[in-house]
């Protein structure tokens, strides 16, 4: 029977593999193409190998696009916006929703097939082997999500953490004479990561026709954090009421470094909680082994003679 499910799971995986490489084929020899035209200096910096793993990398997308579309039919258009949402609050603006739900098709497909291949080892009972495909095939399929989630907080972390530094460089250049978008093109210029990258994302909107209010409330959906959400409001307010920008900012960048100053407080608080495990858990047992232990054996022993 093991013997029979190890040909199975190969035959499977060769069967994958052959439909993968077909699939790919095209745009490998594409790939190839590109890599002897770069040799004569019409293309881009890509090596042939970052062609070619491109190109495998494109038909993975492929196929997760295919299964994406078959499996989105169960689930509707709102659980596709509710991804779309997802991916642009993590900063994955090139990956579809299909191509995620596809994703995680394969995951769920692949997870129980590793446990399968694991478990006919004879390291866990059939049994207990049958009875958790279910289980892993769930957490296959639910993994990425968590995984995409998060990458979101983490991200939103990251520009909670930035956006005193935006505002401080906001503040700087518009008492310096600079318009409020030449500010904000300065800012994305200079600020990296997260921030940076949705402030070239509303200079981008700007470019394609938007006003800057329209681009900062998009950017307020897409990074749903209070520090933001304060930091649009205060800019729009200042716009409708004709406020100067620059005490705007002032009065915002003192909010927020108070905002700052609270969560450090707060995670202070939650300190001695949290430490509360381990120290009961981990340490204290430790010390009582150490510290009784001797005690314990001289008592029995003198009990003893």
């Amino acid at each position: 029977m093991t013997l029979l499910l190890l040909i199975g799971l190969f035959l499977a995986g060769s069967a994958v593999a052959l439909v993968a490489r077909a699939v790919a084929m095209p745009r490998l020899r594409a790939s190839q193409a590109m890599g002897r035209i770069a040799s004569y200096g019409y293309a881009g910096g890509r090596t042939p190998d970052e062609a070619t793993g491109s190109g495998v990398r494109s038909a993975f997308d492929d196929i997760a696009g295919a299964l994406g579309g078959l499996v989105a039919k169960r689930f509707g258009a709102e659980r596709e916006e509710e991804l779309r949402v997802d991916l642009i609050a993590a900063g994955l603006y090139k990956t579809t929703p299909r191509k995620f739900m596809g994703y995680q098709a394969l995951a769920a497909v692949s997870v129980p097939a590793t446990w399968l291949s694991v478990t006919s080892q004879g390291v866990v009972p059939p049994v207990l082997a049958i009875l958790g495909v279910p289980v892993v095939a769930f957490m296959g399929w639910y993994a990425p999500v968590l995984l995409l989630q998060k990458r979101a907080q983490r991200r939103f972390q990251q520009i909670e953490k930035a956006l005193p530094d935006l505002i401080d460089l906001l503040i700087v250049t518009v008492e310096a004479g600079l318009g409020f978008t030449s500010s904000i093109q300065l800012a994305s210029e200079r600020l990296r990561g997260p921030l940076g990258d949705e402030l070239r994302l509303v200079l981008q909107e700007q470019s394609m026709g938007l006003s800057t209010n329209e681009a900062l409330r998009h950017m307020q959906g897409r990074c749903r954090t209070p520090a933001v959400r304060t930091f649009v409001r205060s800019v729009l307010q200042g716009e409708t009421l004709g406020v100067s920008i620059g005490q705007i900012m002032r009065n915002l960048a003192s909010e927020m470094r108070n905002r700052r100053r609270q969560n450090a407080e707060a995670k202070a608080q939650k300190a001695p909680i949290k430490m509360l495990f381990p120290l009961v858990f981990l340490i204290f047992p430790a010390m009582f082994v150490i510290l009784l232990a001797p005690a314990i054996f001289n008592f029995l022993e003198a009990i003893g003679n």
